[in-house]
């Protein structure tokens, strides 16, 4: 059998034994994605355990809407128009609504990137600003401890509207919902108490129930209430294929049931060799990018198994923290004690790696050079061919092999 691995700007293609061969998983790509405005009017019009938007809001009230930054697939400049149409048909007037951007630990915007974000009329005709860590309000503090400080101009509205994309994240179990909030529009302090989470049980991607980064995040509603989310699926292409609207929970659950129902595959065991790209250019432009689909194999794999990353990372690490962290760890297990003791983002990528060499040998073909892969703890191989014959050599002869094509996009998960 011939498989098709993408490797940067380019392909690799493998022939692989196909009596070896468990599966090639592939997203469903038989989805006709509905009329994208139609599909908006559907949700606000009958939103999840909610009334419409227009009759949850009233004159006068301050209007906080938060939203995704230029770092994220969420089209805001598609959903902002129908948001604001609802707002305007209760009688909120312009000048009481504010359209916050969720930084989280990220750089602000140019004035260029806003007006690409939402559009030429938004941006000229609403008060757009970027999360300012110089202006946070400290509105509670979660059964775990975690500070929650919010975005002034946020915390203090009447009515908080959270717009977003839900995927798969690889502890928070999926974005969209809550998150948007916190720690979209938090303090690095904020962020920093939530994600040392990262490596507790239960904390892993596509989990919500037991998931104890998920739950911290959404305990914000019981000092600030999340009023009404809408949340997009998008396809390969970035078009949306369904978009959930209304309660913050139950809304963003609904979206995540759909999610899975592309995007999640049941397994009846576990490989003993995972062969996995990131997905190409720009999923592969640096390892926090290509992390991604490392994290997603290692729920495919056998302990003791080994996955094969196919990553191009011409930028090496992508974080100078991130690269701190690999390069004065002495074994993937210091890096998860120093995680649980002193969390810092860019770090915790190092932890998540870590994780899958808890889970596996992993092999790397990539275009970095030998000593940066060594620092990952991974070994380089020159070709995707001469490691599955290194693989072969771990697991024998006989071992069965998994293709995850798209890594990122793909989450295997092992029926028990």
């Amino acid at each position: 059998m011939q498989v098709s691995l993408a490797k940067g700007q380019g392909k690799l293609t493998v022939e692989l034994n196909e009596a070896r061969i468990m599966g090639v998983l592939l997203p469903v790509e038989s989805i006709v994605a509905p009329d994208a405005a139609q599909e908006l009017a559907r949700a606000l019009q009958h939103p999840t355990a909610s009334r419409p938007l227009r009759e949850r809001v009233k004159q006068g009230m301050r209007i906080a809407i938060v939203t995704s930054d230029i770092t994220r697939p969420c089209p805001s400049r598609v959903l902002l128009p129908p948001v604001l149409a609802e707002l305007e048909a209760a009688g909120i007037r312009r000048q009481d609504i504010v359209i916050a951007f969720a930084l989280g630990c990220h750089r602000k915007h140019t004035q260029e990137e806003i007006t690409a974000l939402v559009g030429e009329d938004i941006a000229r005709g609403y008060r757009c600003l970027d999360a300012d860590a110089a202006d946070m309000v400290l509105v509670g503090e979660t059964s775990r401890g975690t500070p929650l400080d919010i975005f002034r101009p946020v915390a203090e509205a009447d009515f908080r509207i959270c717009l977003g994309n839900i995927e798969y994240h690889y502890f928070a179990g999926y974005s969209g919902g809550a998150k948007a909030i916190f720690p979209g529009v938090s303090t690095i302090r904020s962020i920093q108490a939530n994600h040392r989470m990262m490596v507790e049980k239960g904390a892993a991607t596509g989990q919500n129930d037991g998931n104890p980064v998920r739950k911290d995040i959404e305990e914000l509603n019981a000092f600030l209430p999340v009023d009404f989310i809408l949340n997009v699926v998008l396809g390969p292409k970035k078009e949306i294929l369904h978009v959930a609207a209304g309660h913050y929970i139950e809304a963003h659950r609904q979206g995540c049931a759909f999610l899975d129902s592309l995007y999640k595959f049941p397994l009846d065991e576990a490989a003993d060799i995972v062969l996995v790209s990131a997905g190409g250019f720009p999923k592969d432009i640096n390892m926090y990018q290509a992390q991604k689909a490392l994290d997603n194999a290692r729920f495919a794999v056998r302990k003791g198994g080994v996955i094969i990353l196919v990553a191009s990372c011409p930028e090496l690490y992508g974080s100078a923290t991130f690269e701190r962290w690999m390069k004065q760890a002495d074994s993937p297990a210091w890096l998860l004690q120093e995680i649980a003791r002193n969390f810092e983002l860019g770090g915790h990528k190092a932890a998540a790696i870590a994780l899958a060499l808890e889970q596996a040998t992993v092999l790397c073909v990539s275009d970095m050079p030998d000593e940066e892969t060594k620092n990952m703890f991974f070994t380089p191989m020159p070709s995707v061919e001469l490691a599955l014959a290194e693989a072969t050599r771990i697991c024998g002869k006989n071992s069965r092999i998994l293709v995850m094509p798209l890594g990122g996009s793909t989450l295997p998960v092992i029926n028990h």
